[in-house]
């Protein structure tokens, strides 16, 4: 602390009452300008050199042809800061692209946007807190390193807070939904329609109710009429959704498939182990309601019985005490 405050007045000293926040904001300004040049270093992609070699210069005829599949687009305007913005680790880009996806942010630039909006918040805080208060003045070294990097601080896990958010809310409604699915397909199954046929006829009837689950069966339809591997299909079902429940299902679905059972008998199984288990969480979040209350109990509804009962007691006391004070 006496460090700090020997080297508060050595640049106040040197550079007048502004001199700690100038040496502040210059080594902030020196330290991006160190570490940008760094972060920007794109690495160089081997597949440069073979759109390089198949990219052939393009005629005005050939920019109006209608058999022209792709055309450029520039909306993307972070694309050029993709080294900077995104994580150049293959493990830590799937991680925070799973993460994004479990929220409901499936854009091939989700994981570009995400990390630009926890820089842009995060220096949009550090900004806001200077002029905050340098705006009020006087403010201490100490004071100002608080209030310039704490709402810089905030802004930049504003995002990851949000998303975490999305995340969990994402899945309950999954977990909500999911018994009901369940339901729906034994009876397709039953009437005679194949699983694929199953899923598509789900996805349509939980739109209105449970978008996300609906939304993950559709998905799941639309890779198997690609041709993708079942149990790859499923496998990646449970892994977009991250929900315990779906992961069993897929497990169960997928040795179906393996040994040959039938696959109505397992969702009949399953479908009622759902029901039970949603009857068991209900029970569950109605069994911890009384402890969740005693605390709001204890302080909205004890001290105004003690007003209502000990009120009129304290009152003639006081007022006895004060007759009896003015009459001596």
């Amino acid at each position: 602390m006496l460090l700090l405050q020997q080297i508060e007045a050595r640049l106040v000293a040197l550079l007048g009452p502004a001199g700690p926040l100038l040496a502040v904001a210059f080594l902030g300004l020196a330290m991006v300008v160190i570490a940008l040049p760094m972060l920007l270093r794109r690495r160089a992609d081997p597949l440069d050199r073979l759109r390089a070699a198949n990219a052939r210069p393009e005629t005005a005829e050939a920019k109006a042809s209608p058999d022209r599949l792709r055309s450029a687009s520039g909306a993307d305007k972070l694309e050029r800061y993709a080294s900077f913005l995104e994580p150049q680790n293959a493990e830590e880009y799937s991680a925070a692209r799973l993460r994004l996806i479990q929220a409901g942010y499936r854009t091939r630039a989700a994981v570009r946007i995400y990390h630009f909006s926890q820089f842009a918040l995060g220096l949009a805080g550090l900004i806001g807190g200077l002029i905050y208060t340098l705006s009020q003045g006087g403010a201490t070294t100490q004071e100002l390193l608080l209030s310039t990097l704490l709402p810089g601080a905030i802004g930049y896990m504003a995002p990851k807070y949000w998303v975490t958010r999305r995340r969990e809310t994402r899945r309950q409604n999954i977990t909500d939904g999911f018994p009901d699915s369940l339901d729906m397909m034994l009876v397709c199954v039953e009437a005679g329609q194949s699983l694929d046929q199953s899923v598509i006829r789900v996805s349509h009837e939980l739109r209105a109710g449970y978008p996300d689950l609906a939304f993950e069966y559709s998905q799941v339809a639309h890779e198997m009429k690609a041709g993708k591997d079942k149990t790859q299909v499923l496998r990646d079902l449970s892994e977009r959704c991250g929900v315990s429940d779906i992961s069993s299902f897929v497990t169960v679905l997928v040795q179906s498939q393996q040994f040959g059972t039938s696959i109505a008998e397992a969702l009949r199984v399953f479908s009622a182990e759902m029901r039970d288990k949603r009857v068991m969480r209900a029970e569950e979040k109605a069994n911890t309601l009384p402890t969740k209350m005693t605390l709001a109990t204890m302080m909205l509804t004890v001290p105004p019985l003690l007003i209502i009962l000990i009120g009129p007691s304290l009152y003639d006391i006081y007022m006895t005490i004060g007759g009896g004070a003015a009459g001596n």
